[in-house]
């Protein structure tokens, strides 16, 4: 896949689809309230269930891809971007991204002798034993131990003016959320479950990105995913054993960078699965 750019584009002009991929989830949610009133409920859980889904595929491609190589060659399209994205998910940009960052430098490490992981989001931070924590609890609590509050504090530390417009994102999102309560509340209290139940199943893909991952060998850091499906849909989020080994890598060019460190990754043991990661529980290689 070429990765030719423009004056718009920083990195590829591939990347006019997450782009557009990401204003289409915002229209949709936008969408789904103005429309609920003249849904059935069999239409309405439907599209509750695909909003769920939409989250989860949100965070962990178009979202996820923004922090790695933004977008756009200008830093105020990639800020309008990151909102727009903020406004999708449900969650600050900014703040995912220091998240994030800090995923990277822990690399789902486990425990340290105080107990404490770099990682915020290891799937071992809340294991016993040097174990992971058990895929149903880490997939469903996981939710509740964020603390936007102290997310902010870390980030103000690092960059006062991010956490700042970090604060304006959620800002902006809890006005969205008052005006579309103002035009239909019952919508809203409908689709609060199935936003909880969105980032739960971001919490399931990271899971499986890394259970069965080896925290001590950075070539073997995530867990990959090479169906073909899932790669289109999830712009080459499977590609995530690579994606750790070189995280600025874009999603482009993973295809190509796993044929290179194939040989590698055989002699460092890196576990892949057949099943996309939000499935990683139905593949026979995590048995």
């Amino acid at each position: 896949m070429e990765t030719k750019k423009t004056k718009l584009f920083a990195h590829s002009n591939w990347d006019i689809v997450p782009v557009l991929a990401g204003i289409a989830h915002l229209a949709f949610v936008i969408s789904f309230i103005i429309a609920f009133p003249h849904l059935s409920w069999p239409v309405r859980i439907f599209f509750g269930c695909i909003y769920a889904i939409a989250i989860s595929w949100n965070i962990n491609s178009v979202s996820h891809n923004l922090i790695h190589n933004p977008y756009f060659t200008s830093a105020k399209l990639n800020r309008a971007f990151g909102l727009i994205e903020s406004l999708a998910i449900g969650f600050s940009q900014a703040f995912y991204h220091w998240v994030h960052m800090r995923h990277h430098s822990g690399n789902s490490d486990r425990p340290d002798e105080n107990g404490k992981t770099i990682d915020w989001i290891s799937i071992y931070r809340q294991g016993e034993n040097g174990m992971p924590e058990p895929v149903l609890k880490y997939t469903f609590l996981s939710f509740f131990r964020d603390d936007p509050a102290e997310l902010y504090r870390n980030l103000k530390k690092q960059n006062p003016a991010k956490a700042r417009w970090g604060l304006i994102e959620l800002s902006c999102l809890a006005f969205m959320v008052f005006c579309l309560a103002i035009y239909n509340w019952r919508a809203i209290v409908f689709i609060i479950p199935f936003y909880y139940i969105g980032h739960c199943l971001s919490y399931l893909n990271g899971y499986y990105e890394h259970f069965h991952g080896n925290p001590d060998v950075p070539i073997a850091w995530g867990v990959s995913s090479y169906n073909k499906l899932y790669n289109l849909i999830w712009f080459n989020n499977g590609y995530h054993a690579e994606h750790h080994f070189r995280p600025k890598m874009h999603w482009t060019r993973m295809k190509q960078f796993h044929e290179q460190l194939k040989e590698q990754q055989k002699k460092a043991g890196v576990h892949t699965i057949t099943a996309c990661h939000a499935l990683g529980f139905l593949a026979p290689e995590n048995r």
